[in-house]
């Protein structure tokens, strides 16, 4: 067998440890107190204990106060870029800025239950 060239065996190193790092997604920066002027698109299913909605199917809604706010922004974000399937979410998550996913991320993965 032939032997691996140095570089390439570095290379290969430098990638297997720096996934980690690119794993790991800071979360953003927002302003929960700014999200109070914008939660009521979320409050009208999201705010409701143990909601369930009829459309596009029958499901539970899930509970966001506590959640990520890596994991939140995440998940409009996906919805927003059409990754996410759910049609009310889709057209919601559309109709937000960068910075109106940060600030309701913020918000949620705050005490706001």
């Amino acid at each position: 067998m032939g032997k691996m060239p140095i570089r390439k065996v570095l290379i290969a190193a430098a990638i297997a440890m720096a996934a980690p790092a690119f794993a790991q997604q800071a979360a953003p920066v927002g302003d929960a107190k700014e999200a109070r002027k914008k939660i009521a698109m979320c409050e009208g299913c999201h705010g409701i204990a143990g909601y369930r909605t009829a459309y596009p199917d029958v499901y539970h809604v899930p509970k966001l106060g506590g959640q990520s706010a890596v994991y939140l922004a995440s998940a409009l974000n996906a919805y927003k870029a059409g990754q996410r399937q759910h049609p009310s979410m889709r057209g919601i998550a559309a109709s937000l800025s960068d910075k109106d996913i940060a600030d309701l991320a913020a918000y949620y993965a705050g005490a706001h239950k």
